[in-house]
């Protein structure tokens, strides 16, 4: 077993770069997350309803997208990083069959707080389904 290091502020450089992640988007990661969330919207479960929505196909939502983001820039940051906000924006829909490619970087530091933000992106191939910010506190 490997254990999962976390950052250190003192090794954290405005600039510095998150690895890309690519996400496979799947009935089950869409349905699955919206059910998890207590979102009973049709088109985030139903194929036909969503089409009679005028969408190819169910699509993600806001809150599985914010559980996604979290756990790109805390699989980064590492297990003794605390999460202060995630500020994020909806972009294009993701649907199933396709990949959501995270890409991130470090945009400011507070050394008083330890405070680091991380800008980051998520884009599939319509474009950008999210973009935004994360806060987070490091050792």
């Amino acid at each position: 077993m490997t254990l999962m290091k976390t950052m250190q502020f003192n090794d954290i450089n405005v600039g510095d770069k998150l690895p890309e992640k690519a996400i496979p988007i799947t009935v089950a990661l869409i349905s699955n997350g919206a059910l998890a969330t207590r979102d009973f919207f049709p088109g985030h479960h139903d194929k036909d309803a969503a089409i009679a929505l005028g969408s190819p196909h169910i699509f993600m939502n806001i809150l599985t997208t914010n559980g996604l983001v979290q756990s790109y820039v805390e699989g980064w940051s590492g297990p003794q990083s605390r999460l202060k906000n995630i500020d994020i924006k909806l972009g294009m829909p993701n649907y199933p069959g396709d990949v959501m490619t995270f890409m991130g970087e470090v945009t400011a530091t507070d050394a008083t707080t330890r405070t680091v933000d991380v800008g980051l992106a998520g884009k599939n191939k319509y474009g950008m389904h999210v973009t935004g910010t994360v806060q987070l506190v490091l050792p």
